[in-house]
């Protein structure tokens, strides 16, 4: 429950300390300082209380953005500075209904019982994506969680018998290392590719579970070259850096998809370690398909990112500096991406 006091202040009625260490970010405090930064507006917790005040604008749109955010602190996540930005968003574009919808939008638990969904309007609407097409492509910086969420919704489908497999894959592509001098057989030289990939099936099932479906063949993980000549049927495919492939290469792996498969494509177009003056695959495909029936093209931004909060304002620098510069390792310029998934 809530409500508006006559002494120009709004409260909030928190139902558990959960809650309040959502809403503050901790002892710190970092979340109720990022969102007074936002707003402008003063923000205390009393017990079990938290005390707005304001201006009249300030408080309506701070209570509001609070209240979009309910179904996060309600059940005690985190509160991200992507999230309170998120929210103010919703609220001034007048979005907010699509944002509470996205706040009941839980898609799995991970193994810690935390709730996993999209955080942002752009993250929902590539979730959507991914359930109501076959083929989706996701473009965008480091940390926007393309891979992870088209991880969850694969497990997901795994889990309720909608696919029989879950088929992770990537090129192993060298970054300024040569693959053939580190030590071990092939498998060995390729799995720190395919480490990410891995890292998301434990978050989700467990190092123990995921080994097990692993070994019966249920999960695979593997480099990109081990999909020639297969088909891939009643698999949920993800194919990861997908900013490496070659024109080829992308042509002959969207071709191994089978009957009730689905695949999802993702990458970053901006850190292609691909020769210089070679043509990314993900670059042609997202502009050849772009349109197609049952193919949906999704573009996160800086402002998606979810990591650490110095990750977005990283991405964000070097996004000036290419506008500004002219790239220095010789890559070739990108063509324009097309049209892209509504918003």
């Amino acid at each position: 429950m809530s409500e508006a006091a006559s002494d120009g202040c709004f409260v909030f009625d928190l139902p558990h300390t959960e809650a309040v260490l959502a809403l503050t970010g901790g002892p710190a405090g970092q979340t109720l300082r990022q969102l007074e930064a936002l707003t402008g507006a003063s923000l205390v917790i009393r017990g079990l209380q938290l005390v707005i005040q304001g201006r009249p604008s300030q408080l309506e749109r701070t209570a509001a953005t609070v209240e979009l955010l309910r179904k996060f602190w309600q059940e005690g996540e985190s509160i991200s500075q992507v999230d309170l930005q998120s929210a103010l968003q919703a609220l001034d574009t007048g979005r907010d209904r699509e944002h509470d919808a996205m706040g009941q939008q839980v898609l799995a638990k991970n193994q810690r019982g935390a709730l996993l969904r999209p955080r942002t309007l752009r993250q929902k609407t590539y979730v959507e994506a991914m359930e109501r097409n076959d083929l989706t492509f996701a473009l965008g910086p480091a940390g926007t969680g393309k891979t992870f969420l088209a991880t969850v919704l694969a497990v997901r489908m795994l889990t309720e018998r909608k696919v029989e497999r879950l088929v992770l894959t990537r090129p192993a592509v060298e970054a300024g290392e040569r693959l053939g001098f580190l030590p071990g057989d092939l498998q060995q030289k390729v799995d720190p590719y395919l480490r990410p990939l891995y890292d998301a099936l434990h978050m989700l099932l467990g190092p123990e579970k995921t080994a097990a479906m692993l070994e019966k063949g249920v999960i695979e993980v593997a480099p990109l070259a081990y999909m020639r000549g297969r088909t891939l049927a009643e698999s949920f495919v993800i194919l990861d850096e997908a900013q490496n492939t070659t024109p080829a290469q992308m042509r002959m792996v969207l071709t191994r998809l089978g009957e009730r498969s689905r695949m999802v494509v993702t990458g970053d177009i901006t850190q292609v370690d691909l020769p210089p003056g070679q043509l990314s695959g993900l670059v042609e495909a997202s502009e050849v398909l772009d349109g197609v029936e049952g193919v949906a093209v999704c573009r996160l931004t800086a402002a998606d990112v979810v990591r650490h909060p110095l990750v977005q304002r990283v991405v964000e620098a070097y996004a000036r500096r290419d506008k500004t510069h002219p790239r220095r390792d010789g890559a070739p310029a990108r063509r324009s991406m097309g049209r892209s998934a509504p918003r």
